[in-house]
């Protein structure tokens, strides 16, 4: 290995010190209680050669949502291209599905980004995220292709309705990390339990009273679910 790659090598070694250490300390005592400070004492490093990596502590938090977010559209957990086609309404399922699995196999990152109300709005890095706003297109046009076949009512909204199964499930999931199930509950079930329940709320037509969110990547984290 030349001296060049050992420092690209060396330099990825040490991002990834901060980060990690970064999302440890934001999920255990909240962002806005960490300082670089902080991030720096854990891996024994001084604040300025944090600096040398991320211009400031939003820079580091961005640099993890992307991350987060590309493991929650992570390509291996959809189905082959090959794949027999899949009905509207069970890849609405498996879409959201996803959303809770994400939440056990990550649940530093879900935290994160869907629980923490004093992360800096991603709304502010657009570009950066233009493929979360994709990943919600593609979310709202699975909707739509459920009230395009006649699956769910031709009334429904179907950012209303992405909204309320996200809620749901976030819901659950959030139950699950702060544990705040009772004893014998299953959150496994209890997600497929709300999931099922909506779904059918949906199918059965039932007036909503809610209205489509803002238009920004995934809801902007589900803050404005987590606030209300």
């Amino acid at each position: 290995m030349g001296i060049k790659e050992r420092q690209v090598r060396d330099r990825e070694a040490v991002r990834r010190a901060i980060l990690d250490a970064a999302r440890e300390l934001f999920v255990a005592e909240g962002f806005q209680h960490v300082s670089i400070r902080k991030i720096a004492e854990r891996i024994e490093y001084s604040p300025a050669a944090i600096y040398g990596y991320f211009p400031s502590k939003d820079d580091i938090f961005f640099a993890l949502a992307e991350e987060g977010f590309r493991l929650l559209c992570d390509p291996g957990a959809a189905p082959p291209p090959d794949a027999p086609e899949i009905a509207p309404l069970d890849r609405v399922r498996a879409v959201f599905g996803r959303l809770y699995e994400f939440s056990r196999e990550h649940p530093q990152y879900f935290a994160l980004m869907f629980v923490d109300r004093s992360v800096p709005r991603i709304s502010r890095e657009y570009e950066r995220f233009a493929f979360a706003r994709e990943m919600k297109r593609n979310i709202l046009q699975t909707v739509q292709s459920c009230i395009d076949t006649g699956v769910l009512p031709r009334s429904s909204d179907p950012a209303v309705a992405m909204r309320i199964l996200t809620v749901g499930i976030v819901g659950v999931a959030v139950l699950r990390l702060s544990e705040r199930l009772g004893p014998g509950e299953n959150a496994d079930q209890l997600a497929a339990d709300v999931l099922n329940v909506t779904l059918a709320g949906l199918q059965s037509g039932i007036a909503l009273q809610s209205t489509a969110g803002v238009e920004c990547p995934l809801d902007e984290q589900i803050a404005d679910a987590q606030a209300s």
